[in-house]
């Protein structure tokens, strides 16, 4: 093998186009930083394996308290559909979980993983969050997109941080999209999860890919119009439309498990993902976040704070897909905790999902008030979040 190498190159050199070719392509493998790696990943690899080995000083986290974790199985139990719930400490690093391992479709949560992506891009220096993108009329994505009613003839010109403001405050289709077109495509979101040792956790593509696939449609420029998609879809048979979205809970590309949520919320809250400037940037768009208002911000006492994200599918057949909401709770003291909630498929009414997550804002509100006094969670009655 070592003597056929010098013989390789040998004749490589011999070839001057060849050679210029084999320079540019390590040239270009080089100043990419790992694109190509990137772009051949799919969510799947994230989404569904361990990911990446942990740094080898990662030590093992303690148990979950015992009393917190009876709660949490309570408040799944008494919701009657399975539910996705995980709890976690930021700094002790116990995770508390109830389906903890399962995956979920997130919808919207994968949000965040588009502005972690884009936020990496702005510390090493590739993007920036004061450079301006021009949407246009093909540009416009589906459903919930206030931005997409700006765009006009010449265009509509926004910074990436606004369509970051727009994306997770808002939770804005159109700029999500944006955003993973800016940022490289979501091949380089993908690679951005797993070069951060994230597992379980996909983005799936973009939101109108994603949408309308689980509809039954291929996405056509028109659907960004949204009654034009939502006429497009009413025309389909049912049986298209349940096997479409079969296939979507089933394995969902946007899947992601409520612990391995959990865990990156952490890391992020702990400044181990970005930055401290684009730490703090993210988490202040997330506690601004206006969406859910009734979900784990309902179980909020005065004193604590949400930095946070929500999720909501489509509605079919009598039932809801992917209603979640995920984020950090922090008490008056300080001490912070993740917690996800997430629901593959019900068809309890809005007011028991609310409860079920405001359910679960209150056993961390709960646990805290009684650790934070040196004592433990007595045998008291879960809230009851039942339908």
């Amino acid at each position: 093998m070592s003597s056929l190498l010098p013989q390789t190159w040998r004749w490589v050199r011999s070839r001057p186009r060849l050679t210029l070719a084999l320079a540019a392509f390590l040239a270009a493998g080089t100043f990419a930083g790992g694109w190509w790696g990137a772009v051949r990943m799919t969510p799947q690899q994230v989404a569904y394996t361990r990911g990446p080995p942990a740094p080898a000083d990662h030590r093992p986290a303690p148990p979950a308290p015992a009393d917190l974790q009876a709660t949490l199985e309570r408040i799944a139990a008494g919701y009657g559909e399975p539910v996705g719930i995980a709890v976690s400490d930021v700094s002790a690093g116990w995770m508390a979980e109830v389906g903890g391992e399962e995956t979920y479709p997130q919808q919207s949560v994968s949000k965040l993983w588009v502005a972690l992506a884009v936020l990496q891009a702005v510390d090493d220096r590739r993007l920036s969050l004061d450079q301006t993108v021009v949407m246009h009329q093909e540009d416009r994505s589906v459903f919930y997109q206030p931005l997409a009613s700006r765009i006009r003839g010449a265009g509509l010109e926004i910074s990436l941080a606004d369509l970051m403001r727009h994306a997770l405050i808002e939770s804005d289709n159109a700029a999500n999209d944006m955003l993973i077109r800016e940022v490289g495509g979501p091949g380089v979101v993908a690679h951005a999860i797993a070069q951060k040792h994230l597992a379980g956790l996909a983005l799936g593509g973009t939101e109108r890919d994603v949408q309308t696939k689980t509809a039954g449609l291929v996405w056509r420029p028109e659907y960004g119009q949204t009654w034009i998609f939502k006429q497009a879809r009413a025309q389909l048979p049912d049986d298209v439309r349940d096997q479409a979205l079969a296939t979507y809970l089933a394995n969902p590309p946007d899947g992601a498990t409520p612990v391995g949520i959990a865990t990156a919320l952490s890391a992020l809250k702990r400044g181990e993902l970005l930055s401290r400037s684009s730490t703090d940037f993210m988490l202040e768009l997330m506690g601004e976040a206006r969406t859910g208002v009734l979900r784990l911000h309902a179980g909020l006492e005065p004193g604590w704070s949400l930095a946070h994200k929500t999720g909501t599918g489509p509605d079919w057949r009598g039932a809801s897909v992917g209603i979640n909401d995920v984020g950090l709770l922090t008490a008056p003291d300080g001490r912070t905790y993740a917690v996800a909630v997430m629901v593959r498929q019900t068809k309890q009414p809005p007011s028991a999902r609310h409860r079920l997550m405001a359910g679960v804002a209150r056993a961390v509100e709960s646990y805290w008030a009684v650790s934070a006094h040196g004592g433990a969670l007595g045998g008291g009655e879960a809230p009851q979040v039942a339908g």
